[in-house]
């Protein structure tokens, strides 16, 4: 727990805090329009948990099977998911190459499954 709260607040001082801001800004801009909405929370729930995703994993959800979501995960996935993905890969392999940076990397790496496909799923602590 320790560990977990240390790379919490490391991650939110070197660009967590930005990002999960930049997540809860948009999903706030797509909730402005009342097709949007699903997506603007989806997007308000990611920035939750880019706050603090030390010592989270991810969860599928009841729900997750059911055929709603698995349209809402193919729009977010052409409209969001592919871009929002690609910027965490990038940034995991810029942050893989030194040793201190791979606990940082592995974050977003589990950040970059999540904005793929965020209905159904959840980051929530063990």
């Amino acid at each position: 727990m320790t560990m977990s709260l240390l790379g919490n607040i490391i991650w939110l001082i070197f660009g967590g805090f930005m990002t999960g801001l930049g997540y809860i800004i948009g999903g706030l801009g797509t909730c402005l329009t009342i097709i949007g909405i699903p997506f603007g929370l989806a997007a308000i729930n990611l920035g939750i948990a880019t706050f603090t995703p030390f010592g989270k994993k991810i969860v599928t959800s009841p729900r997750a099977d059911s055929t709603l979501t698995f349209i809402f995960n193919v729009i977010w996935l052409i409209f969001f998911g592919w871009g929002i993905a690609f910027f965490h890969l990038i940034w995991g392999l810029i942050l893989a190459i030194t040793i201190v940076g791979l606990p940082f990397a592995k974050q977003h790496f589990k950040l970059m499954v999540l904005a793929l496909m965020p209905f159904g799923r959840d980051l929530v602590r063990p």
